[in-house]
């Protein structure tokens, strides 16, 4: 047996380091160390409690909009009240610009440039994704940070900036949109749809989010021109490297539900999917639980639910390897990101694949990008459904005493929030982010968390030190490892 540490991870948002014990060329088991402590449910103790909404968008520079809406919800909830309509398809609006960005920025700048890479220079591909992905230099890559760099102009209108935007409150957004500036976010909109519909899919979105079968996808594959769009290119290497069977998931997908609508409905929707039964579950947040056996932290009292949960560092636990604790749900691993989203709210084309070939490197990516053709044409729906002349935010109070949950949906998956605020003030404050979920350590039970799993049998070529299937597997749960240890 031979052990190779991987790290830190390049094109990674935080410090990433992976331990793996190779045996016979494979991985014979993975340890995903977090090597980085913050500290931000610290600082917000004794905070008055409205201050979170200043602090925890600072929590990440990537899913800082994420990080408030989630905020604002749990003091929402503490309030016991709800935005009006238009707070709360603005919010909607930020929120979907966010998570749109990153999967673009996913796609085009963390995941396809390992592909560029020298071990696939015998593709017939390989010069076609060099021109178009490689690092710094693909023209396509170019054209992507080009599209994001005017998307993101949406938040200067509907929050002032981005990161770190702070016109989202409890109620609603403190920002009102006057009737010109719809215009001007629609046209925005439409811009960007015309960069994904020319240059990532080569199709109009709508006729994308229609495939209901990996019948009819690779049917739509086979018709397409071969300069067809990025997404065609991704499916050819896709199928041919195998990308649909590496990774494998854990079975146990979830959602927390995203994008409310003023009738109380979700956009997507909120469960579990197993995938030993083929079905979706209730999603009950009271039996989750986070383990910190494995974590520099204190784990005493054992696993703890998160509006009870302590984050407290303690630095020489034997056994320890990464400030990372490992979430369970009813003392399960489970994953969360696009793909739970999609197998949740029971789109054809993501439960079709998921079903042949479970949750895989191939299968997370098709569902971020699936995203991308039905999120865009809702942003403009919700923009035409602004009412100009009506609020867009309730002014109230916070109680003294109050415990507030608020779950939402980041671009990598199922975010929590739970804050108890006594005499004002915070008195406890805990945050699980998706990569707390998918990147956990080992819990008591020595059970090792999503990606840990995920990496066991992944092939090491000859000489690697950065094998390029462990790049791959990491990369297509995306990690955003600073929201992480927050």
């Amino acid at each position: 047996m031979t052990r190779l540490i991987v790290g830190p991870f390049n094109r990674v948002e935080g410090d990433l380091e992976v331990r793996l014990e190779i045996v016979d060329g494979r991985v014979q088991s993975a340890h995903v160390n977090s090597p980085m402590y913050r500290g931000f449910e610290q600082i917000l103790l004794k905070k008055p409690a409205m201050d979170a909404l200043i602090y925890v968008p600072r929590i990440c520079g990537i899913c800082s909009v994420s990080q408030s809406v989630a905020s604002a919800r749990a003091l929402a909830d503490a309030m016991g009240m709800n935005p009006p309509p238009n707070g709360l398809l603005v919010t909607n609006v930020m929120l979907a610009t966010e998570n749109m960005a990153d999967h673009l920025t996913h796609f085009y700048l963390f995941f396809m440039p390992d592909f560029a890479r020298s071990v696939y220079a015998q593709q017939h591909w390989h010069t076609t994704v060099q021109d178009r992905f490689t690092a710094l230099q693909g023209r396509h890559a170019r054209l992507a940070l080009a599209a994001r760099q005017r998307w993101f102009t949406l938040l200067g209108t509907l929050g002032g900036k981005w990161p770190h935007t702070q016109s989202i409150q409890p109620t609603g957004s403190s920002r009102a949109i006057e009737a010109a500036e719809r215009i001007r976010l629609l046209a925005r909109i439409r811009e960007f749809r015309t960069f994904l519909e020319q240059t990532l899919f080569g199709a109009p979105l709508e006729s994308i989010a229609a495939i209901d079968s990996e019948a009819a996808l690779r049917e739509w594959h086979a018709t397409a021109a071969p300069e067809c769009g990025d997404f065609r290119l991704f499916l050819t290497l896709a199928w041919q490297l195998g990308l649909d069977r590496m990774g494998p998931g854990p079975g146990l997908y979830m959602s927390n539900g995203s994008y409310p609508l003023p009738d109380g409905k979700l956009t997507f929707a909120r469960g579990l999917w197993d995938a030993t039964m083929a079905e979706v579950q209730a999603l009950d947040p009271a039996v989750i639980g986070e383990d910190a056996t494995h974590a520099w932290l204190s784990d005493a009292g054992g696993p703890r639910h998160p509006s009870d949960g302590l984050t407290l560092p303690d630095i020489d636990k034997p056994d320890a390897y990464t400030w990372n604790k490992a979430p369970r749900f009813g003392g399960r691993v489970l994953e969360t990101g696009a793909l739970a989203r999609q197998l949740v709210d029971g789109h054809p084309l993501v439960r079709d694949a998921v079903m042949r070939c479970g949750g895989t490197v191939y299968t997370r990516v098709l569902a971020r990008l699936l995203e991308l053709t039905l999120v865009v044409p809702a942003m403009e729906q919700w923009i035409k459904a602004l009412r100009i002349d009506e609020p867009y935010f309730v002014p109230q109070s916070l109680p003294d005493d109050a415990d507030g949950m608020g779950l939402t949906e980041a671009a990598r998956g199922s975010l929590g929030h739970w804050v108890k605020i006594r005499n004002g003030k915070i008195a406890n404050y805990q945050i699980i982010a998706p990569t707390t979920w998918n990147f956990s350590p080992r819990d008591a039970q020595g059970i090792p968390g999503a990606l840990e799993a995920a990496l066991v049998g992944a092939p090491i070529l000859q000489g690697e030190d950065t094998p390029v299937a462990v790049q791959h597997i990491v990369r297509s749960f995306d990690p955003c490892m600073v929201c992480t240890v927050h």
